[in-house]
């Protein structure tokens, strides 16, 4: 799949507004010269990252691929994203204020029915949170990578959950893997040197520490030999804080085998699997088969849950060879994983 897009053709407006709960939040609308023919799809960035996640420096980008296809390209900066104010957020906040308030805004300024949207890890679980609740009713088709309502995580990952997580909110209220660029007081200075110390796989210190901090392996997020050089170089800006109160959400959601929305949320089920899916938008599971942040089976389990209520209505892709985060920045995702992605959404 090449394309004749590429960023020197993005036209981004930064357009902010504001969740449910009044936190500002905001969209990056791209455009190409190419009037869009098909309909709006919003793309969801992970934890600790931001919109830029989708816009990495490889050859041709899941951005490139869908402008190409005739998609109105909108990217969302949620409660998460390092580019806005940090604060403590949790998954059940994004669920109820973020992605709903999103997708109003996109349809509003699109004049659009429905969207469709590319989901990526904890923006894939808050956003499949909020629509199992029934809060997307206008969002008819989710693509959804690495984990949704089922977090599984390799061993370790659970063992530094339930141990480490105590300790470290102890003498911080975040963790950062931008602390490989620039340290922040004693308590960072130490982790680096101790992530430095056990993980020898590269001598980027900002990737030992993303897998340090989200997953079980070196490196934990993507497989380094499915990363150009200028890619491994780039994530060096492209991670920072994240909450210890997420890590304590998710562990509570590991623990019970399903999501559960830390704080009060009225809107959200106490119990995703005590109910079906209230929504009717059709799903696809995607899972790297190396994924060593959260194991292919996260997505399995969810998949099976939805085929139990709508047999047939969803789908299911392992992806040999990949991981979590470079089925989007992989070097060669253009021709193994966006083809994927762009069927599903004209499906």
């Amino acid at each position: 799949m090449t394309t004749t897009i590429t960023r020197a053709e993005h036209r981004s407006e930064v357009i902010p507004f504001r969740a449910g709960d009044g936190v500002p939040l905001n969209l990056v609308h791209v455009t190409s010269p190419v009037e869009p023919a098909k309909g709006p799809v919003l793309l969801v960035h992970g934890s600790g990252v931001r919109a830029e996640l989708f816009r990495p420096p490889i050859r041709t980008t899941l951005v490139d691929v869908l402008l190409e296809d005739g998609w109105d390209v909108w990217m969302l900066n949620w409660r998460a994203s390092i580019d806005l104010d940090p604060l403590s957020w949790t998954l059940g906040d994004a669920a109820v204020h973020d992605h709903p308030a999103a997708v109003e805004h996109v349809l509003n300024a699109t004049g659009a029915d429905t969207l469709k949207a590319v989901v990526h890890c904890q923006g894939s679980t808050s956003f499949t949170m909020s629509a199992a609740a029934g809060l997307l009713p206008r969002v008819d088709t989710v693509i959804s990578n690495a984990v949704s309502l089922h977090p599984v995580v390799p061993a370790f990952s659970r063992f530094k959950i339930d141990h480490f997580t105590p300790i470290v909110k102890a003498f911080t209220p975040y963790l950062s893997p931008a602390w490989g660029n620039r340290s922040n007081g004693y308590f960072s200075r130490l982790l680096r040197s101790l992530v430095k110390a056990t993980h020898r796989e590269c001598d980027n210190t900002v990737c030992k520490l993303v897998s340090f901090t989200y997953g079980s392996g070196r490196p934990a997020l993507w497989s380094h030999g499915n990363l150009d050089d200028a890619t491994h170089e780039w994530i060096k800006g492209e991670f920072a804080e994240v909450p210890v109160s997420f890590f304590e959400e998710m562990g509570h959601s590991i623990r019970a085998g399903h999501m559960v929305a830390a704080g009060s949320h009225p809107e959200l089920p106490d119990n995703y699997e005590a109910q079906a899916p209230r929504t009717n938008a059709r799903f696809a599971f995607l899972a790297g088969q190396d994924n060593r942040c959260f194991l292919p089976e996260s997505q399995e389990r969810t998949f099976r849950f939805f085929q139990q209520h709508r047999p047939g209505k969803d789908t299911l892709h392992i992806l040999p060879g990949y991981g979590h985060l470079d089925v989007f920045f992989g070097a060669q995702a253009w021709r193994d994983t966006f083809p994927i992605i762009v069927k599903e959404l004209n499906s």
